[in-house]
């Protein structure tokens, strides 16, 4: 009789526990739909963090809010590895740099910075000319903004008493100082970054800092992912040879073509890589480019650029 009632027990254990996993299994399917279909309809989205392990402690690295009420980290003197020798040829060579301390926006600018911007100086505001979607899919306070010309970026950051980063600035706030091929390491996770597909969670632009664990070493959000992001830099495929060991400021031309990195929602894993540059024309808008900006640190002497 004992035997029977603990068996008894046992059962009606087992069976409630699959009741409870059920009803969470169906609780969760049904929240995830109603978030997508929020996104999807183009409604103000919520940051989701996508945590799915541990995170590194970035309280080390000092911060400070820009005259944007934006806050920035601070990114250490000292040298890194820039490039990489098994990539494409504008790549490489894999060479070291050495920059002054920095700091540099921990998020993206999203569409409601820019638009407070926008507001105090009556500025246009920027339009995304081709987009394969109803526009307002790419709409919400915390998207990063996109649809903006190199010289928008640029006057954004003067506005706000900072500047664009140099290209070199840019890799090592996202790379830190090894010879990782993304902000976390050399594995591609698609819950680390917001890229090409909607594996990740999202089928275009993420609230900015979705990705708690695709931080940087510094702690930079969406480094990789999420929009590709306009420089400082004029591009040459070449100038990795020529560069110099400090501060390098990147070539100097006539021509127009600017250098943009970092990838983007509509970027392979591959072309995502924290090493990989791209080109565009200075005057290029699409609904892939954003940007965020650097400062010299306050009180600096000798200014980056």
């Amino acid at each position: 009789m004992e035997n029977k009632k603990v068996l008894i027990g046992s059962i009606i254990f087992v069976f409630g526990s699959f009741i409870g996993m059920m009803v969470l299994f169906v609780y969760e399917t049904a929240k995830n739909k109603r978030e997508m279909e929020a996104l999807m309809a183009g409604l103000p989205a919520k940051a989701r963090v996508l945590q799915p392990m541990p995170t590194q402690d970035f309280s080390m690295y000092k911060t400070l809010v820009g005259d944007d009420n934006r806050e920035m980290i601070e990114i250490p003197e000292g040298p890194f590895t820039m490039g990489v020798s098994d990539g494409d040829p504008d790549e490489g060579p894999a060479h070291p740099v050495y920059l002054q301390t920095f700091y540099m926006d921990l998020k993206e600018v999203t569409q409601a910075d820019y638009e407070r911007y926008l507001n105090m100086t009556k500025r246009e505001k920027p339009k995304v000319p081709v987009f394969e979607d109803k526009i307002e899919k790419l709409i919400s306070p915390d998207y990063p903004v996109v649809g903006l010309t190199w010289n928008d970026a640029f006057g954004y950051c003067r506005w706000a008493s900072k500047r664009l980063p140099t290209e070199a600035e840019w890799e090592k706030a996202a790379r830190g100082e090894g010879k990782r091929r993304y902000p976390w390491g050399n594995k591609f996770a698609y819950t680390f970054a917001n890229v090409d597909g909607s594996d990740d969670g999202f089928q275009y632009l993420a609230p900015v800092g979705s990705f708690e664990v695709g931080r940087s070493p510094f702690g930079l959000y969406d480094a990789t992912g999420n929009v590709a992001e306009w420089v400082m830099d004029d591009y040459t495929a070449n100038y990795y040879q020529e560069a110099p060991y400090r501060n390098p400021p990147g070539p100097k031309t006539d021509d127009v073509f600017k250098v943009i990195r970092g990838g983007s929602w509509r970027e392979s894993r591959l072309g995502a890589r924290v090493t990989k540059r791209f080109s565009a024309k200075m005057w290029r808008t699409d609904a892939t480019v954003g940007f965020r900006c650097a400062k010299d640190p306050p009180n600096s002497d000798v200014p980056l650029t």
